[in-house]
């Protein structure tokens, strides 16, 4: 774990065992819209036996890590020791990891996002990355407000409020 000291809240990257992915399904489940959590997977809305499927399969592949077959690993980030999401690293080139991440509805907006991120770029500097990545789009301003006061460059995309156009971020490491 790696606990924060900045917020009044306690922030901290969780291993994804067995038991703490169930207790992260919960809360997506529970807590978040399948559409920001999964890829659109299966005929029904929502949370379905696919995405539930595809949610654990996902987790279970990312425990490897970033040198495992899936080229990747995911954490739970828990604040004040309740589980409010998760992060994520994925090889994406040379030099290069992707991130991703989810919070809860009921966590978002308390700098708990920006932790996380904060935290995950640590372990991808440690990890030997000069850069890190993350894809959103011009309509999700949680993520954009996110990325840019991580210092993310935007590169590609426009966030002139066209919600569906895609924009790509980058974040010097160093």
């Amino acid at each position: 774990m790696s606990p924060s000291a900045e917020l009044s809240v306690a922030v901290a990257l969780v291993d994804v065992s067995e038991e703490v992915l169930e207790h992260l399904l919960t809360v997506a489940i529970q807590d978040a819209d399948a559409d920001e959590v999964t890829p659109p997977l299966g005929s029904a809305e929502g949370w379905n036996s696919e995405r539930i499927s595809w949610f654990r399969e996902y987790h279970h592949d990312a425990a490897s890590g970033l040198d495992g077959p899936a080229r990747q690993k995911s954490w739970a980030i828990s604040c004040n020791g309740e589980l409010a999401g998760s992060i994520r690293l994925r090889r994406a080139g040379p030099g290069t990891l992707e991130t991703g991440i989810w919070l809860a509805r009921s966590f978002r907006g308390r700098g708990i996002g920006s932790e996380a991120l904060r935290l995950v770029k640590a372990q991808a500097a440690a990890s030997g990355a000069t850069a890190l990545e993350a894809d959103t789009t011009a309509g999700n301003a949680g993520a954009l407000a996110l990325l840019r006061a991580a210092g993310a460059e935007l590169v590609a995309g426009d966030a002139s409020g066209e919600a569906a156009v895609p924009v790509k971020a980058r974040i010097l490491l160093g």
